[in-house]
């Protein structure tokens, strides 16, 4: 087999002026003061700390260019996302898992770009400032930044892993277009010359020469990736994130760079991906027991801070209540995504991309208030509260209507009172009256368009938040506890987090859960681990059976995890987490009906048998490379 023998010269940076002339478009006056040549020799780059400053930047601007795939590849394969009949070829393509190498979202391209800038400015890092990789050594800036940079390029790999379910390892060594894309095409191995490599005391010092470095072209899979990236984290990172606010005294700027509870928030998330929940919990810990705050509010607690209406300002800003880690557009600076233009429904927008039936359902048929009253001896005589008007009231309008999806009429959005009106005639069984409200309407995304103008295309993308965390705990806590050295089941701790946050100590933090804080935690409404569960009817909420779970731990722990599942549609719809939570659950059941079943059930008849079928083979999960 022919070996590619590739002879490049001897330079501190290859691929930083590329760096540069991106971090041009991600940054503000404000934030780099020193004026920027486009044309930087490689004898006069990173001379100063803003050189480095504008170089982190610019690996920002190359994961913001991550961001249309992530929300497609993991949403739009889930059952939360459709196509329109405006959809082009490549998101027809995804939609029905058809995809052809020529698919602009498919492309691992963009990953790769990421993987190479971070290889070239950590490589440049460790050899003019060799104390990063020395933790007995004084903190600098110069550790937070290479603690973003090795964060940055372990999260490259982790999502592209979960996209393509293995990808090439990228050696520390290529830090070029040129070098990658021959080491890819090699087949076998390929040859690095004149490679240097510098010991940790310096840089003109105990230098080795290595005239030739041979690279093995390998291929990682999910575990693979995470063993590689978790160990390369937990050992070299002292710190992560510069902070920026210490200049600009916004504290927003901390949480749009890599900072620790975003490396706790990776790390813990690649551990629970490999289903290593002990070691996912340990780094989540921080996040969810986070007493710590100079006011009222407590930093990524669920307390009433985003609660009710309030919960929609998640996404008219950033807080760092909140957001743990947030990619920052603007459109100002030419920083601008596709998925307004993608969901709108509003020309010149593009509408390519609507919400299914199964996502508004999860909206639309949640009840508030409803009474029951129980036979715990007798479950076939347990009632609805009817004097108590204990059927309650349909719809999420915190999170669902308005907020994370809306129904079109031309540029004119049906107010909220209709469409509780519509909801109100589907619980009497009125659907005529029900679907003449609806008559000329379209339902639209619109997490993306809140407070936007029809040519924005700039909203921000939430990578890491406090929701996501809680919601990944509480999965953690289904199966495992941390008591005293000792991990054991603890339903009551998941379905606390799930409620109304009473896993909180002291209790009087005011903690409210996911569901608390949008009106579902309590009573009859909140979810409830016990013998017998009582299923409704989605549209009229009367009781239509009982699920038996007595003397059954295995499939109460499985209740709960559906229902935290699909908590996690509700609350993190379009986020790009969806098909990438469905894999995570079937594999650890070991059911790869679980979901082709889900995904399958967005769409009809034939086609959703056909669906069905290529998704019970796991290879089908992955999209391929090529």
């Amino acid at each position: 087999m022919k070996e590619i023998i590739i002879k490049r010269k001897i330079n501190k940076l290859v691929a930083g002026i590329l760096i540069m002339l991106a971090a041009t478009q991600f940054s503000c006056e404000e934030f780099f003061n020193p004026e920027q040549a486009l044309v930087v020799l490689e004898d006069d780059f990173y001379k100063n700390w803003n050189e480095y400053r504008s170089a982190e930047m610019g690996l920002y601007a190359l994961q913001q260019n991550l961001v249309d795939q992530i929300v497609i590849l993991g949403d739009l394969r889930g059952d939360l996302l459709e196509v329109t009949q405006y959809a082009d070829k490549d998101l027809n393509e995804i939609y029905n898992f058809n995809i052809s190498p020529d698919n602009k979202y498919a492309s691992p391209n963009n990953f790769y770009k990421l993987i190479e800038a971070t290889n070239n400015l950590a490589r440049e890092l460790e050899q003019q400032h060799p104390e990063v990789l020395d933790k007995s050594e004084a903190l600098t800036n110069y550790d937070r930044l290479y603690g973003e940079v090795l964060c940055m390029r372990a999260w490259a790999y982790f999502n592209a892993v979960k996209i393509y379910g293995e990808v090439p390892y990228i050696w520390p060594s290529l830090t070029s277009s040129e070098e990658i894309t021959e080491y890819l095409n090699a087949p076998r191995q390929y040859y690095d010359i004149e490679d240097i490599n510098f010991n940790i005391d310096g840089y003109n010092k105990d230098t080795i020469k290595i005239d030739t470095l041979i690279l093995d072209k390998i291929y990682l899979n999910m575990g693979m990736v995470i063993d590689t990236f978790t160990n390369q984290l937990s050992e070299r990172i002292k710190a992560v994130g510069v902070i920026h606010n210490l200049e600009n005294s916004d504290q927003t700027w901390d949480v749009t760079v890599w900072n620790m509870n975003a490396y706790r928030s990776l790390m813990g998330e690649m551990h629970l991906f490999n289903s290593n929940l002990s070691s996912a919990y340990d780094y989540f810990y921080p996040i969810l027991y986070n007493y710590e705050s100079e006011t009222s509010n407590i930093l990524y607690g669920l307390d009433d801070r985003f609660s009710n209406n309030k919960w929609k300002s998640i996404f008219e800003g950033i807080d760092v209540y909140e957001h743990i880690l947030t990619l920052q557009f603007d459109k100002s600076f030419q920083q601008q995504n596709s998925l307004q233009k993608l969901f709108s429904v509003q020309s010149p927008n593009l509408y390519m991309m609507k919400p299914t039936k199964v996502a508004i359902d999860n909206w639309e048929t949640i009840w508030s208030g409803k009474k029951l009253i129980k036979y715990s001896t007798i479950p076939e005589n347990t009632i609805i509260d009817i004097d108590n008007f204990g059927y309650g009231v349909p719809g999420d309008f915190y999170r669902g209507y308005g907020v994370s999806y809306a129904y079109m009429k031309g540029a004119e959005m049906m107010t909220e009172s209709d469409v509780r009106l519509m909801l109100y005639y589907k619980s009497l069984g009125n659907n005529r009256d029900a679907k003449n409200l609806l008559e000329g309407a379209v339902p639209v995304v619109y997490k993306y368009t809140i407070g936007k103008d029809i040519f924005d295309h700039d909203a921000d993308f939430i990578l890491y938040r406090a929701s996501n965390i809680h919601l990944y705990c509480a999965e953690i806590y289904t199966y495992w506890i941390h008591d005293k050295g000792v991990y054991n089941t603890d339903l009551n701790k998941g379905i606390s987090i799930l409620n109304n946050g009473a896993y909180k100590r002291p209790v009087d933090f005011n903690q409210l859960g996911v569901r608390g804080r949008v009106g579902f935690g309590s009573g009859d409404d909140a979810v409830y681990i016990e013998d017998y569960i009582y299923q409704h009817d989605p549209y009229t909420n009367e009781i239509v059976g009982y699920l038996d779970y007595t003397a059954n731990m295995d499939a109460k722990k499985a209740y709960l995890e559906d229902q935290i599942i699909q908590e996690r549609a509700r609350e993190l719809a379009y986020e790009g987490h969806r098909f990438f939570d469905l894999i995570r659950v079937a594999k650890k059941r070991g059911d790869n009906s679980y979901l082709a079943d889900k995904v399958a059930a967005k769409f009809s008849g034939e086609k959703a048998e056909q669906i069905r079928e290529i998704l019970m083979n796991e290879e089908n999960w992955y999209v391929p490379m090529d």
